[in-house]
């Protein structure tokens, strides 16, 4: 077993455990992710320069483990490997942003 299946069945086994599963359907799982994310934005809001490299490194921890949690469960509800996602993911964005175009520029694809 890789880590990648271990820790979807040990956040399978918590989440049974507690009978969650009645509120993991995929709209949930999704405003979950989005609610996490805006706590780990948390951490960044209002901070200067000199001070994002000193934020609270358990937090930061904490904020992005569950992000991860609610996407490998949003991911598994759908049978979607991660892996081959992103994968793909990189495949397509590799073709919107070729690197002659691209390199050194944060412009979107369509302003290139």
């Amino acid at each position: 077993m890789d880590k990648y299946d271990k820790i979807i069945k040990e956040l399978i086994q918590f989440r049974d455990d507690r009978d969650w599963k009645q509120f993991h359907d995929s709209k949930n799982l999704a405003l979950a992710i989005s609610i996490e994310a805006a706590e780990l934005n948390e951490l960044f809001l209002w901070k200067k320069e000199n001070e994002i490299d000193n934020i609270n490194i358990d937090r930061l921890k904490e904020e992005i483990a569950d992000i991860l949690s609610f996407t490998f469960l949003l991911a598994e509800k759908h049978n979607l490997d991660i892996f081959d996602i992103v994968s793909e993911k990189i495949k397509n964005n590799a073709l919107k942003y070729p690197v002659d175009k691209s390199k050194g520029t944060s412009k979107k694809y369509n302003e290139l």
